[in-house]
């Protein structure tokens, strides 16, 4: 096919077909680059985010056994599902039913013996912020317990994505994946085919994914699993779940963030939050459907005037004064989570945090009013 990029300056640059040269430029352009996985993927409602935890990852044929066999990546999305990830160049002989048979041995293996706490342990031991880290690739709505959760609770489940990734997808391959993934439920089968054209020190790369046929679709349902919360769906799963004291909790904090900032309601297939922003694009606090309520400490700290140590401090002291609270000084540079949200109701402490929280907005505000 002809490939042509328009510049700014209305001149029209002729792409012509590249090969990868070798496979681990391939591979490094993935890592380094994962967006180019999602390939057309118009049916969701919300891009999809990838988080990349291992290249040549291990898979154990055994329990607690060493790695038998290593798949070129294995990458999460933010519903947190597993995604095994095998690449070939288009020269490579296996790239028909041998690389089929190696990934179904993979996948076969990863879903009893991979340990996702190993996993976890060993993602966070490469970045001295890994939260960070996840959140910059998955979205300030991630919430790390329930994301490490749903990994774990897809993998078990056999809801992971087998990947085979090629800069042409050869027709065979074509044919296969698109009946395994018709076949196979819950899990997803797909090729993507990557493209890349060069011209006049240009590159272009054209991601194609195949296997999501009409047919698979029926039979898989919904490609999206997450669903789209609101206050009614919201409060209605929180009642269901919680006991009287967190629901009252709940309300009260509710009431507390429509007043004083802006709410976001998030998307989950099984967990729904209600997130308040106050003023700027990072969020100060959320509440989540199984009682947890949360404060974002880590990106208040990145804000004035709480980027300085002294207000900081000043922070930590108005906290510590509300009974059963002990804030050290680290953790007010992190997200610190309230697992017991109707403890809150517990004499004072919610009218005494609603009083700080009420003096972190106003500085919040008059900050940016002192802002030139």
């Amino acid at each position: 096919m002809g490939v042509f990029v328009l510049t700014d300056q209305r001149q029209l640059v002729p792409m012509k077909s590249a090969q990868f040269v070798k496979e681990v430029e391939f591979q490094s352009l993935l890592a380094e680059f994962p967006q180019l996985l999602s390939g057309d993927t118009a049916e969701r409602d919300t891009p999809q985010r990838w988080l990349l935890l291992n290249r040549e990852q291990s898979i154990p044929a055994e329990e607690g056994g060493a790695g038998r066999w290593a798949i070129d990546h294995l990458f999460v999305d933010q519903d947190g599902v597993p995604t095994l990830v095998e690449v070939k160049r288009q020269t490579d002989p296996r790239l028909r039913r041998d690389v089929v048979a190696q990934m179904l041995d993979y996948a076969a293996n990863a879903v009893v013996y991979l340990s996702v706490d190993q996993l976890r342990t060993d993602f966070e031991s490469k970045y001295p912020n890994p939260e960070e880290i996840i959140l910059d690739r998955l979205g300030p709505e991630i919430d790390l317990d329930v994301f490490w959760q749903n990994v774990k609770t897809n993998l078990e489940a056999g809801r992971i994505r087998l990947l085979f990734v090629a800069d042409q997808i050869p027709g065979e391959l074509k044919r296969v994946v698109e009946f395994l993934n018709a076949q196979m439920n819950p899990a997803e089968v797909l090729a993507l085919e990557l493209q890349q054209f060069e011209g006049q020190g240009l590159k272009t790369i054209v991601p194609v994914v195949y296997g999501r046929t009409e047919i698979a679709r029926r039979r898989k349902g919904s490609v999206r699993s997450t669903r789209r919360w609101d206050r009614e769906s919201f409060f209605a799963a929180l009642e269901e779940r919680n006991d009287p004291e967190t629901i009252q909790v709940a309300k009260s904090l509710e009431q507390w963030m429509e007043q004083n900032g802006r709410i976001r309601f998030g998307s989950g297939a099984r967990g729904g939050s209600m997130t308040m922003f106050a003023g700027g694009s990072e969020p100060l606090c959320r509440i989540w459907t199984f009682g947890r309520f949360v404060i974002f400490f880590d990106f208040l700290t990145r804000s004035a005037p709480f980027n300085e140590e002294t207000k900081r401090g000043e922070l930590r002291s108005r906290l510590n004064r509300i009974d059963g609270m002990n804030f050290t000084e680290d953790m007010i540079t992190r997200r610190w989570r309230n697992n017991m949200m109707g403890e809150l109701s517990e004499g004072t402490r919610l009218e005494d945090l609603f009083s700080v929280m009420n003096w972190v907005v106003t500085e919040l505000k008059n900050s940016d009013v002192a802002q030139p």
